[in-house]
């Protein structure tokens, strides 16, 4: 039997798409080359030298890679090896070059999952709303990140000085790390969150650390899809919502955390789990999931 997080789940899929897995190369690196080739981030077009209409940025709100894939495939039939012109490529965020980037590795057998947290190094002075990969890697003999957005361009862009392909666990921090600091009084939950819009705060690591302990259970949501036991922006934290968060960071903030168990977690208690519709904040309304 595969490993839990070789086999494609719900959101990773390729599905129909699956042969355009065929005859790519092998490797986090070459593959998140792939992805960056396929898919421009909504916030950077002008650094790829155009404007982005309104109608182009809906595909944010794409969430299973087999659809990424039949857009991508609709516009542009080549291989997904041929890097598509900046402004001919999918429109996505950091989460759908995350995913795509599992879902290739997956389809050559290797363990991968999403990862949503924050990372230091775009240069703002915050840890900012981001997803990575993170891939086992037999040389290594453990997990390691990969920002598979991060191509030559951003690097330069952001001075990125380290492996984007060995992410330093300082630089960026899943979730559960995140809320784990900030409950011990070493971090400031102000400087978590997302510094283009000024918004920040416990409520947004303790959301996002819901989104990762649903990614680790090959739901991988939105960035700003809402459900359960998020609280809302502002909101106090209570402190039964406390001891959950406190809990789930327990279980999440490091790589080798039992498996097993946080899906027990998951599947027992609906304030975790995704339900069949969720709240899509970007776009002030109920969706359901594809």
């Amino acid at each position: 039997m595969q490993p839990f997080y070789a086999a494609p789940g719900r959101m990773t899929t390729p599905g129909r798409y699956g042969a355009l897995f065929d005859g790519l190369p092998s490797g986090v690196g070459a593959l998140a080359e792939v992805a960056q080739g396929l898919i421009v981030h909504e916030f950077l077009t002008q650094r790829y030298g155009f404007e982005l209409s309104g109608e182009r940025r809906e595909t944010v709100h794409v969430r299973p890679v087999e659809e990424m894939l039949d857009r991508i495939a609709v516009e542009d039939s080549r291989p997904l090896t041929s890097a598509r012109e900046p402004d001919a490529r999918f429109v996505g965020d950091c989460r759908h070059f995350t995913v795509l980037t599992v879902a290739m590795l997956r389809a050559q057998g290797t363990q991968a999952r999403a990862r949503c947290g924050f990372g230091d190094y775009f240069g703002s002075g915050w840890f900012e709303d981001h997803w990575v990969c993170e891939y086992w890697d037999d040389d290594a003999g453990r997990w390691l990140l990969a920002d598979a957005q991060l191509d030559g361009m951003q690097q330069r862009l952001f001075g990125i000085g380290f492996d984007t392909v060995d992410v330093p666990r300082d630089r960026f921090a899943v979730a559960g790390k995140a809320w784990a600091e900030y409950r011990a009084g070493q971090v400031d939950p102000a400087n978590y969150g997302l510094s283009a819009i000024k918004e920040s705060g416990d409520w947004w690591i303790a959301a996002n650390l819901v989104r990762d302990v649903a990614a680790l259970n090959n739901m991988e949501m939105l960035p700003w899809d809402v459900w359960g036991a998020m609280p809302k922006p502002g909101e106090p934290i209570g402190d039964d919502s406390l001891a959950l968060f406190d809990r789930l960071a327990a279980l999440t903030a490091d790589p080798d955390f039992p498996q097993a168990q946080l899906a027990e977690m998951y599947e027992g208690d609906d304030r975790l789990r995704v339900p069949g519709t969720v709240f899509n904040a970007a776009r002030g309304r109920s969706e359901d999931i594809a």
